[in-house]
């Protein structure tokens, strides 16, 4: 973590993870660096056709497939 930068830093109240991880699939950003249960985070439907078995795999065959949504 030391070549992470200092900037990084976020609060909030309670359990997140699943809901920014959900964001994350929706702006085609791919996480997989995470402790959240599978069955919490949601990924859209279209996700599917790029795996079920590795799912940060999937992510990533996902967003190079889509593309980025900004940019």
């Amino acid at each position: 973590m030391n070549a992470w930068g200092s900037n990084h830093g976020a609060f909030s109240y309670g359990h997140v993870g699943a809901e920014l991880i959900s964001l994350a699939s929706i702006l085609r950003i791919p996480v997989y660096m995470h402790n959240v249960a599978e069955q919490e985070v949601f990924r859209p439907s279209a996700w599917n056709c790029f795996g079920t078995v590795d799912l940060e795999g999937a992510d990533f065959r996902a967003c190079a497939n889509f593309g980025p949504l900004y940019g």
